[in-house]
């Protein structure tokens, strides 16, 4: 993929990805802080309101707050100006590559805004059951999520699947190399 288009792929990607996300957890602020959950497919998909002070799964949100804001507003910046530069050096990417780093890139900015206009909280609102692993009654759920952690998700899948798809005479040339 030559610059521009992966000047244009990656703007159009943070582009859609932090207006939807935005726009999704400024609606979850409207409809759903101070309300019951909404619940659909027989509590396969719920719709709740939640403030997350930590990362993923609410990792870190138990250290005092300045710590936090440090590692989760500082250095979530330092790894995102990192994806930046490195998806705009010149070198041949994968083009799935790209797009995997755009989303990474994409979900880490939507949720650095949370941070920083929420002071270090960022705003989840959808949860999903996991009904085909019901044990003994317990239905486990996944963490409270939103637009963002999507994006990071996905662009984390692609990552992996970009090395699975990765052209044969590409990994035998780095293996010659070593």
């Amino acid at each position: 993929m030559n610059y521009k288009k992966r000047l244009a792929v990656v703007a159009g990607i943070l582009i859609v990805s932090v207006v939807l996300d935005q726009i999704t957890k400024r609606m979850a602020i409207a409809w759903l802080m101070g309300h019951p959950p909404i619940i659909y497919w027989g509590d396969f998909f719920r719709l709740q309101y939640a403030e997350n002070t930590g990362a993923f799964l609410g990792l870190f949100g138990t250290l005092s707050a300045g710590t936090r804001n440090l590692l989760l507003i500082g250095f979530n910046s330092i790894i995102l100006t990192a994806v930046t530069v490195f998806l705009f050096l010149p070198r041949k990417t994968m083009n799935i590559a790209v797009i995997a780093l755009a989303l990474i890139l994409s979900g880490g900015v939507g949720n650095l805004i949370d941070r920083i206009a929420y002071s270090g909280v960022v705003v989840d609102f959808m949860n999903m059951g996991l009904p085909w692993l019901k044990i003994r009654g317990w239905e486990p759920r996944t963490g409270i999520f939103n637009i963002a952690d999507l994006a990071i998700v996905g662009g984390l899948v692609l990552m992996i699947l970009a090395e699975f798809l990765k052209p044969k005479e590409e990994e035998e040339s780095s293996a010659n190399k070593n």
